[in-house]
């Protein structure tokens, strides 16, 4: 972070004095104006709902070029990331800075593989859920309960633990999603198999049983290691947000972590592939491809209520990127389990079909985006819908930690404390109980 050559000048129509503001510059991005000394100077705050226009920290693991339609992991595009990484060197490269050479990426792969177990206790805390409990329930649950488990790396402040936090985290995430699913389906839960890849191991502990081998298909698996790149980190958003915010405290990083896929289980944020199947689903029983007409009437109809689920994004003013490197993946997966012709998976690729070519959607930009494939392909795998945010959670494991590590690492970071517009009652005295 640099000062920029300008500063900016707020100016005010009452007369009161102006006031110069520090620019600073980003190596790519938009300047931000420096307002830590706003109050101070004139006894005001911004207001600025839901923190659109504010940048809280400053950071270099992510950055998103909404109208040009690019993502960065580390200055390195997703697409390249997408076809030339697998998962474990993404995390490498989001945790670190750089991506890990040869001997890096043994260590690394190593490393996380051999701490896939967790505690054996684990399944008892498991048992005191309902079996018919959602799984983001269980999973927010299972994630706070690690501190519990592994206390001997929970002190923010010390990067040795925060290394070794981190490394269980991103170990121990897909055994604790798979417990929630084997647990739910009242089947036995699978351990993990260290000669295995990071995805390959998911796979097994998902659908394998003790009744016999589990063979994992390389097409699955490598759709499910994507599906985890894709998702890995997308900057400051609602839910490394809150892992920021709840870091801030000095809370322990299991907590930080629990307190994110919390928020990631909210509709608006980590829901979406959800919802985007469950459309599918909605016009599926009235009539699929034939009601697609009558459907996209109503969503052009401003008065209907309805919506277009997994198309457009609040960032991206243009392609999502990521949802051509899922596309490919969906058809891959589709053709592989011979699924094209599945009366769902028809109606998604007819739905595809219309918002690329019809004018009401290409005007607004309103493309599919990542989560439209995403949830198409975890179904097609045998992921139950109810499971896609766990997924989602899994896979943004690494970016809220590197995100955490960071903000640790900030000599500028305070805990998060946000302002108010008061517009209650001003002070007033209790009146007697017979005045009331």
């Amino acid at each position: 972070m640099k000062l920029a050559d300008n500063k900016a000048t707020l100016s005010f129509s009452n007369g009161s004095p102006s006031v110069d503001l520090p620019v600073y510059q980003g190596s790519i991005g938009p300047d931000v104006i420096d307002i830590r000394k706003l109050y101070a100077q004139t006894g005001m705050f911004t207001y600025d709902p839901g923190f659109l226009s504010t940048a809280a920290t400053q950071s270099a693991i992510t950055y998103i070029d909404g109208d040009k339609g690019e993502l960065l992991y580390r200055g390195y595009p997703i697409e390249q990331l997408a076809t030339q990484c697998d998962y474990l060197d993404t995390c490498y490269l989001l945790l670190n800075g750089e991506l890990p050479n040869e001997t890096q990426r043994t260590d690394f792969h190593k490393l996380v593989t051999n701490h896939t177990m967790v505690n054996e206790q684990m399944q008892f805390f498991l048992r005191g859920f309902r079996r018919d409990a959602h799984p983001m329930a269980v999973l927010t649950g299972l994630v706070g309960a690690l501190s519990a488990f592994y206390h001997d790396s929970t002190d923010i402040n010390n990067p040795q633990h925060r290394e070794i936090a981190a490394i269980r985290l991103i170990a121990k995430m897909p055994t604790l999603v798979a417990m929630a699913y084997k647990y739910g389906m009242g089947q036995p839960y699978m351990y993990p198999q260290n000669n295995l890849s990071y995805a390959g191991n998911f796979l097994r502990m998902m659908f394998g049983t003790p009744c016999e081998e589990y063979k994992v298909n390389p097409v699955l698996e490598r759709a499910l290691d994507r599906i985890f790149i894709l998702h890995a980190d997308h900057e400051q958003n609602a839910s490394t947000s809150t892992v920021r915010l709840c870091g801030s405290s000095g809370t322990n990083p299991f907590a930080a972590i629990a307190a994110g896929v919390a928020c990631l289980w909210g509709p608006a944020h980590g829901g979406a592939n959800e919802a985007a199947l469950n459309m599918l689903h909605d016009i599926q029983a009235q009539g699929g491809v034939e009601k697609i007409g009558e459907f996209i009437k109503q969503v052009k109809d401003k008065n209907s209520g309805v919506k277009l689920m997994g198309f457009g994004h609040r960032v991206y003013k243009n392609y999502d990127p990521r949802a051509k490197l899922m596309q490919e993946t969906c058809n891959e997966v589709l053709a592989e389990l011979g699924l094209e012709k599945d009366p769902l998976f028809k109606l998604a690729k007819e739905l595809e079909k219309i918002a690329l070519e019809d004018d009401y959607f290409v005007q607004r930009k309103l493309y599919p985006n990542v989560d439209f494939y995403s949830g198409i392909v975890q179904r097609a795998i045998g992921i139950p819908v109810n499971l896609f945010t766990g997924i989602f959670a899994l896979a943004r494991t690494v970016g809220w930690i590197a995100q955490l590590n960071e903000m640790i690492g900030d000599p500028e970071y305070k805990i998060g404390r946000p302002r108010q517009l008061f517009t209650g009652s001003e002070r007033r005295d209790v009146p007697a109980l017979d005045k009331r």
